[in-house]
């Protein structure tokens, strides 16, 4: 991805990528799944909810969800919405430990091999031979219009576009953010069992109010929550995230 783009730098943001939140039916299964993989450590671990950090910082979590319904890729019938990719100087070697761990093999080409891990979430190992081991490149999303998903998480994170091209727009920074216009995407509806979501961003604020005047100003849908701590919310293509403290 080397295409410029017109995007101006975004003007500081509403807070900072905290984790990649994972909705599994088995907690353990999961984490151990992701953390044998990526070579990370637990930080947090209660009865519905463990946090894995890998070693270049990226937080990947794991939210009990007992009536999972796991993502068809690449349909959109019960859609993935969202995926990890991974880089990995080997991606045979990369492929076959994920597979020994648990994953399956869902697509094979020479600059990546896409996988589902155990709960079923698609990821994609990428071909990046000055990887030091599995390493996490970014997350990317679904969503009908890249180029607008792009511009508000700029906003939200604060974080420039660095590239915006063909249906795909990438944010720079330590943790990059990518979009991929996807035709006939279908949206989660949170919290609809029905229509559920796969995965969701914890962005971390200082002021809970303040982040919610912010993104809602960006196109942010509230979405109800209760709980003190985070507030819920959608972006502008559906995806829940939370905010939280």
């Amino acid at each position: 991805m080397t295409a410029p783009s017109s995007a101006a730098p975004a003007p500081g943001g509403v807070g900072t990528l905290d984790s990649v939140v994972l909705d599994v039916p088995n907690l353990a299964a999961e984490a151990d799944f992701w953390k044998a993989l990526t070579a990370g450590t637990v930080s947090k671990a209660d009865d519905d909810w463990i946090t894995v950090v890998t070693p270049d910082r990226w937080g990947i979590a794991f939210q009990l969800a007992p009536d999972h319904v796991a993502p068809q890729w690449p349909g959109q019938e019960h859609p993935q919405q969202a995926h990890l990719d991974l880089y990995a100087a080997d991606l045979t070697s990369a492929s076959a430990r994920a597979v020994e761990l648990g994953a399956t093999v869902l697509r094979e080409g020479e600059q990546w091999i896409t996988l589902a891990d155990p709960a079923g979430h698609p990821f994609d190992i990428c071909l990046k031979e000055e990887a030091e081991g599995v390493t996490v490149m970014g997350a990317t999303f679904d969503c009908p219009d890249a180029s607008q998903l792009a511009q508000f998480w700029s906003g939200v994170v604060g974080e420039p576009v660095t590239y915006d091209a063909d249906g795909v727009a990438m944010l720079g920074g330590p943790k990059p953010l990518l979009f991929q216009s996807v035709e006939g995407y279908n949206a989660p509806r949170w919290p609809d069992p029905a229509y559920p979501q796969q995965l969701h961003l914890d962005i971390e604020v200082s002021d809970l109010d303040a982040g919610e005047a912010a993104v809602l100003a960006l196109g942010a849908t509230r979405l109800p929550s209760h709980e003190e701590g985070f507030r819920v919310f959608a972006d502008p293509a559906g995806h829940p995230f939370c905010l939280v403290r």
